[in-house]
């Protein structure tokens, strides 16, 4: 019995790193036309580094009423070279006035005017002085502007929501990342150009503002406003700035190092606000024991905003979330809800040193962000809620492989340069595929070098910038070259398939990049292997033999799967595996036996192996009581219904872990979780026992008027039913509209895209799209939603394309949510088609 882990590195000579599409157009030495018709002095879209910005005073005024802000910047710069511009970003912003001065002894000097000139498709300005700013002085701008709140969700931007007597309330908030903060105030909109920031809001007496840093005074200014002042921030990057007005309310405590944490959302969801607030303290302790740097801020506030595009958003000291991603109500969320809470609230937090302390240098590299986020997320939680996690870093590797096995993948560090290209690289391989390297690269070095150097890392590059290589030096190890290795993973696409032959005590490897859908390249990846048995060992050559000390009757490789890659075995491999399982599964951990049945139907999906021999392998399912290997089966099961007589296979299949499910919340995690989907799937397959649970349960709920409270975990199966009848659809979306669980809403969402009635389908992509009664933030999950559902996958396509120019107006072009729209109407095959004639025409 041999157990063997593998960590491939990709040979240089097979980099394929996708080039972005330039959008230089003025790079061949043109100056580009003024929006006023005059030669603007700036040819590129990244920005000149003759002037760095040193400390920007914002006094940003709301109104909340008119739905429009004025701001004053005034932005102390210092010149590196002889020039006559200052180039800048701004965006939507009515410049009104520009001004400079000279500084001496941080006291600006006479006052000039200065020309302002716009060049829109960059998002740029340039201030001209007519007088020379000489290199190795320092100078203050004062620029006077004005815009609308945003209709979106970058920028400033305008958000409202309905208390409990059907009220609207309205609120301003910010969201700048990627290359939004140009919207708000002129800046220079780059990671690199990290200063300090003074805030000042005036606001309404109705209001608080809110800001990264704490408020140092407030005062009033004559006609029911005041203006509040927060204290001057640590040196970070624009798109780090936040700042809000509302009316919340919130919750506090003080961490055992004196960091003041809240949590704020609208008065009637206050009650929803304690756990976040539990979770948000002990997870910040935890990363400054972890890191061993204290959190360099005097507090930390997270709040819920009713109108969020993504889950949530990093900013310094002052961290937003959709609600759903923060508020937890014990009568409508779930075990999975509160897993996904604590996830999010991990993963901001540990953006706090990773983005925020220390932040790429460019976007190429946003995954030096989010890819820690997402690995530290299961790290931390793992550590302070370990009843909560459930090895869930497995279906996150999965779903990088899902997306990394598709020849349209690209490199985890990719050219980008435009502001709808930055966007993209918000994706799956950022944060997933960033989290499972860094993964395998822990497992190989240890926790504690992996540890060791992380911290290095944070200390030697704090409030500073960082490129690929500086991580990879920080990590450096006497007998493995760090960067030569891991570049391989970050500097070009795809992953490996390692093809085991096995034979006694020898071992023969082969590799190849493993591709669904074409022929693979050619390739040769260097290999680590770690485990137990083995110990560590490095594969550098397309082919390789390993001598045992003994023959044994089966091996496994990729302990664990803590190694990024797929494992066939050739010949008998897949046998002696199947019979291992069928004979006592135990011998292989939860977590080899997941590995194992996932890869076995990716291979089936490259036609390596056949689906018989897949589902062989899932025989000893009847006896396992864990959660993660029956999930990782279900799915790749249910998209081979295609006849009844399958269904009825896997009914009998699962039937008897069916019928022990209690319909309760009763349990462990692992147990909850494999109840909700055990019986999800169940009753998808009409299983009559489950569909009249599920409808008794439904009816007692509504002849109560929803009144009595249904198990959480079953909550969304029990309404699904319930909505395939059109008196309990309408009943549901008028319990949607009355609901002020956010967890809740969602559930109901789901249920209402369940129903088999077209028009009712129909009905609610309609509604969606009318942002009324669903907000528009949720628009994308509605129609992944009714897409999910074989009557109305074709029915959510077409609404796609009919209304994708009112689409790409409410969403922008490379955001999550056109991304979500067109992955969620596009992943039936039948669609493919469909998706290449729209996109050519």
């Amino acid at each position: 019995m041999v157990l063997l882990c593998v960590c491939c590195e990709h040979s240089s000579q097979l980099c394929t790193t996708v080039s972005a599409l330039s959008t230089n157009d003025h790079e061949s030495g043109d100056a580009p036309i003024a929006s006023n018709g005059q030669k603007f002095p700036w040819n590129k879209m990244r920005l000149p580094n003759r002037i760095i910005p040193l400390h920007y005073d914002l006094l940003i005024h709301p109104n909340l009423t008119t739905l429009s802000f004025t701001g004053v910047a005034k932005i102390e710069v210092s010149v590196k070279q002889d020039t006559n511009s200052i180039v800048l970003h701004s965006k939507y912003l009515e410049i009104t006035s520009a001004t400079i001065a000279l500084t001496q002894d941080g006291i600006a000097q006479h006052e000039k005017a200065m020309n302002v000139l716009e060049f829109p498709p960059y998002e740029q300005i340039a201030l001209q002085s007519i007088e020379p700013l000489g290199a190795g002085e320092k100078y203050i701008i004062n620029i006077n502007y004005a815009a609308n709140l945003s209709d979106g969700f970058y920028g400033f931007y305008k958000s409202s929501y309905k208390t409990q007597d059907g009220k609207t309330r309205l609120l301003a908030s910010t969201h700048f990342e990627p290359t939004s903060a140009r919207m708000a105030f002129p800046c220079f909109d780059e990671p690199s150009f990290k200063a300090n920031f003074s805030v000042k809001i005036r606001r309404g007496s109705q209001y608080i503002a809110l800001s990264n840093m704490p408020m140092v005074k407030s005062f009033p200014i004559g006609e029911g406003l005041f203006e509040d002042h927060f204290a001057v921030s640590v040196r970070m990057s624009t798109y780090l700035v936040a700042f809000i007005v509302c009316d919340f309310k919130s919750v506090s405590a003080v961490t055992s190092t004196g960091i003041k944490v809240s949590i704020y959302a609208v008065p009637d969801k206050w009650s929803q606000t304690h756990y976040a607030l539990e979770a948000a303290v002990k997870l910040l302790e935890f990363y400054e024991n972890y890191f061993n740097i204290y959190f360099p801020l005097p507090k930390q506030d997270l709040v819920a905003i009713p109108d969020f595009q993504s889950g949530a958003m990093e900013n310094w000291g002052l961290i937003t979330y959709r609600e759903t991603a923060l508020l937890y109500d014990s009568v409508t969320s779930s075990a999975s809800d509160k897993l996904w809470i604590t996830m999010v609230i991990g993963h901001e937090l540990a953006h706090q040193w990773f983005g925020n302390l220390v932040t790429m240098e460019w976007w190429n590299d946003i995954w030096l962000n989010e890819g820690f986020a997402r690995y530290m997320e299961f790290v931390s939680v793992g550590a302070t809620y370990p009843k909560l996690q459930d090895d869930y870093l497995l279906n996150t590797c999965f779903g990088a492989m899902g997306r990394d096995s598709m020849n349209s993948s690209r490199a985890i560090s990719t050219v980008a340069e435009s502001p709808t290209q930055i966007k993209e690289m918000f994706d799956t391989v950022s944060y997933e595929k960033g989290a499972c390297i860094l993964h395998m690269l822990r497992n190989f070095l240890t926790e504690e070098v992996f540890q060791s150097g992380l911290v290095s890392y944070l200390r030697k590059y704090s409030y500073g910038n960082a490129k690929n290589e500086d991580l990879w030096n920080s990590m450096a190890n006497g007998h493995l070259d760090i960067k030569e290795v891991m570049n391989t993973w970050t500097l070009q696409k795809g992953l490996p398939v390692i093809i085991v032959e096995h034979s006694g005590s020898l071992i023969r490897l082969r590799q190849e990049r493993f591709l669904k859908g074409v022929l693979p390249e050619d390739p040769v990846w260097e290999s680590l292997h770690s485990s137990d048995r083995i110990g560590r060992y490095l594969l550098k050559t397309k082919s390789d033999t390993i001598k045992l000390d003994k023959e044994a009757d089966w091996v496994k490789f990729n302990v664990d799967m803590n190694g990024y890659y797929i494992v066939h075995y050739e010949h008998s491999g897949w046998d002696a595996l199947v019979n291992l399982l069928d004979q006592d599964h135990t011998l292989l951990s939860m977590k080899d036996r997941t590995h194992l049945i996932h890869n076995a139907f990716q291979l089936v999906s490259t036609g390596k192996l056949s689906l018989d021999r897949a589902l062989d392998l899932t025989r000893y399912l009847r006896h396992e009581n864990k959660t993660m290997p029956v999930l990782q089966d279900n799915p790749r099961l249910t998209l081979c219904v295609m006849s009844i007589i399958l269904q009825r296979y896997i009914l009998e299949f699962f039937k008897h872990l069916i019928d022990k499910q209690s319909w309760s919340d009763d349990g462990s995690l692992s147990e909850r979780l494999l109840r909700t989907n055990l019986l999800e799937m169940a009753c998808d397959l009409q299983y009559p026992p489950c569909l009249q649970k599920a409808l008794d349960l439904f009816n007692k709920w509504k002849n109560s008027d929803g009144t009595i409270s249904l198990p959480t975990d079953v909550l969304e199966i029990v309404y699904s039913v319930g909505a395939q009848s059109a008196d309990g659809w309408e009943y549901l979306l008028k319990k949607y509209i009355q609901s002020m669980s956010g967890a809740e809403k969602i559930k109901i969402v789901n249920a209402l895209a369940a129903t088999r009635d077209p028009e009712k389908l129909a009905q609610l992509l309609e509604i969606g799209m009318e942002g009324n009664v669903i907000k528009l933030q949720d628009l994308a999950h509605v129609v992944a939603a009714v897409s999910r559902n074989p009557v109305g996958h074709l029915l959510a396509w077409n609404f796609v394309k009919t209304n994708w120019n009112k689409l790409i107006e409410k969403f922008e072009l490379g955001s999550f949510t056109i991304r979500w729209l067109m992955v969620g109407t596009t992943s039936h095959r039948k669609n493919w088609r469909r998706l290449v004639a729209f996109v050519i025409v």
